[in-house]
């Protein structure tokens, strides 16, 4: 599959347009840009000092008593539901946490590889509503859920599933079969489990492996699938996710750690003080992984910007956040684990604002070196919706920043002194240069949603903005409907696990 979408073309032009030959790869990047630092090394290591004080003298909430016991048993000191973590023992944690880990996806080309210096991308998730321009703005459907897989299956440049919308018409304690069931038959990508609970989670575990084919010892011995802990920031680590993380270390899954601190909100103003908060808490989840089980696969995290302090509603794309992505990633270097940051926009539409804050958010962590990018596409209002036309356009941007993954070369055929320079005299053109004529179908960037068309031209089309133009790919992707192949015997048996559940009761999240 290529990143693009078949284009329909209109007007004079459709009549001699040649087909794209043209064929991409965007599923093994590598980030190309030297990391960018907002802290000097001395500022760096002082907040992560200053973490680990936090840690030993101020300590974390845990509610789970399982995770409270866990710490005990780690030397943590332990009051009430403070527990306080010595500076060894995230020593101890980071030592043994993976700095490269290896994803299995449903087929070996989509496996995927998190260290310091890959880049994947996923698009907007977990958000409660999707939009697009033909429906308006509505809560999320399993319908909805299941165009969003479609989507960012089509697109090789999203190599991670996300939760996308929450598929509300589907009840809580079924929900979980469904987004399964959707992943494994929709897309062959790394999929992503909800921590809602050791029912769930064990429910969608067994459901992957046997889907897999996997034995408990080979599904335990690599990660199959991923999901993302939040912690409750200001120091605290609820039950669902203190669970989450004990269950996914446990069986050898990945757990990604993500503090969602806003400056001047549940987080210090500054972004010194949030990403030293931020970092504090995920050095707590870490450490919990490692002591369930040295070893287990985990990802440092972090999702920090600021709120509008007019309003206290939060915002993305700013200067301070991408600051505090710049901070992560120094943090990140410290320690060597591979992470995790975020794009993202407040704006309430699919407009210029949109693009400039996701893109601002995008450019952040591109410079800090981030692993993993969430919410890179797709998402609206912080969170609360998920637009089919915002993950077209975003696409574009992403799918134009994995071919600068690529570089280029600059062997004597690129350079072109025999088969272009000398063939084109003074004050003449490179159109049918020999070097023109073997690349031209395949040299440049073919856009999915951008026009680069003449006002003329352009006019004659129908004079159709990106939004139009974005329902019109979305709409041909859909329609076309693919997906991988599935084995008949394990789509049965996925099937037969799952009506047994749901006549047993299924199984209510936990909170």
């Amino acid at each position: 599959m290529t990143g693009h979408p078949p284009r329909r073309r209109r007007g004079r032009a459709a009549a001699t347009a040649a087909p794209s030959q043209r064929k991409v790869d965007y599923h093994n990047l590598r980030n190309p840009f030297p990391p960018m630092a907002v802290f000097s090394d001395d500022q760096i290591n002082a907040m992560h000092a200053t973490a680990l004080r936090t840690l030993q003298e101020l300590g974390m909430r845990v509610l789970l008593p399982e995770a409270i016991e866990i710490y005990r048993k780690g030397g943590a000191k332990v009051v009430g539901d403070m527990v306080y973590i010595g500076r060894d023992m995230v020593d101890a944690a980071i030592a043994s946490a993976p700095k490269s880990i290896t994803g299995r996806a449903g087929a070996r080309h989509r496996d995927i590889t998190l260290e310091l210096g890959t880049l994947l991308f996923q698009p907007g998730a977990g958000a409660p509503h999707a939009t697009d321009l033909e429906r308006g703005r509505r809560p999320g459907s399993a319908s909805d859920y299941r165009d969003y897989t479609q989507l960012a299956h089509h697109f090789d440049v999203f190599q991670m599933m996300s939760p996308s919308v929450e598929p509300q018409d589907v009840p809580t304690h079924l929900r979980h079969y469904f987004t399964t069931e959707v992943q494994l038959t929709l897309t062959d990508k790394f999929p992503f489990v909800f921590s809602r609970g050791t029912p769930q989670v064990m429910d969608c575990f067994e459901m992957l492996r046997d889907f897999r084919g996997q034995s408990d010892d080979g599904f335990q011995a690599e990660p199959h699938c991923y999901t993302i802990i939040n912690t409750n920031s200001p120091r605290t680590l609820d039950i669902p996710m203190a669970q989450g993380l004990i269950d996914f270390a446990r069986m050898g899954q990945l757990s990604i750690v993500t503090p969602f601190t806003l400056m001047g909100a549940m987080a210090p103003i500054t972004v010194a003080g949030a990403v030293t908060l931020s970092h504090a808490e995920a050095l707590a989840a870490i450490t919990l992984t490692q002591l369930t089980r040295p070893g287990a696969p985990v990802c440092y995290g972090t999702f920090t910007s600021n709120v509008d302090m007019k309003s206290g509603a939060p915002a993305f794309g700013t200067p301070t956040h991408f600051q505090a992505s710049l901070a992560a990633g120094q943090m990140a270097r410290l320690i060597g684990l591979p992470w995790r940051s975020a794009a993202g926009s407040a704006s309430n539409l699919n407009d210029v604002q949109a693009a400039n804050e996701n893109q601002m958010g995008l450019w952040g962590c591109l410079m800090a070196g981030s692993t993993v990018v969430i919410h890179a596409a797709g998402w609206l209002e912080g969170g609360l919706s998920v637009s089919y036309e915002k993950i077209i356009t975003d696409a574009e941007v992403l799918n134009m920043v994995a071919e600068l993954c690529a570089g280029r070369a600059a062997g004597a055929d690129e350079i072109g002194y025999d088969n272009a320079l000398t063939h084109v005299d003074p004050s003449g053109h490179f159109f049918a240069a020999p070097q023109t004529m073997e690349r031209y179908n395949t040299e440049f960037y073919e856009p999915i949603v951008h026009d680069y068309a003449n006002f003329g031209t352009w006019t004659e089309r129908g004079a159709q903005d990106a939004n139009t133009r974005a329902t019109a790919v979305w709409k041909d992707i859909l329609a076309q409907d693919a997906r991988p192949a599935v084995d008949g015997d394990r789509l049965e048996a996925l099937q037969s696990f799952i009506a047994k559940r749901t006549a047993a009761g299924g199984a209510p999240p936990e909170s």
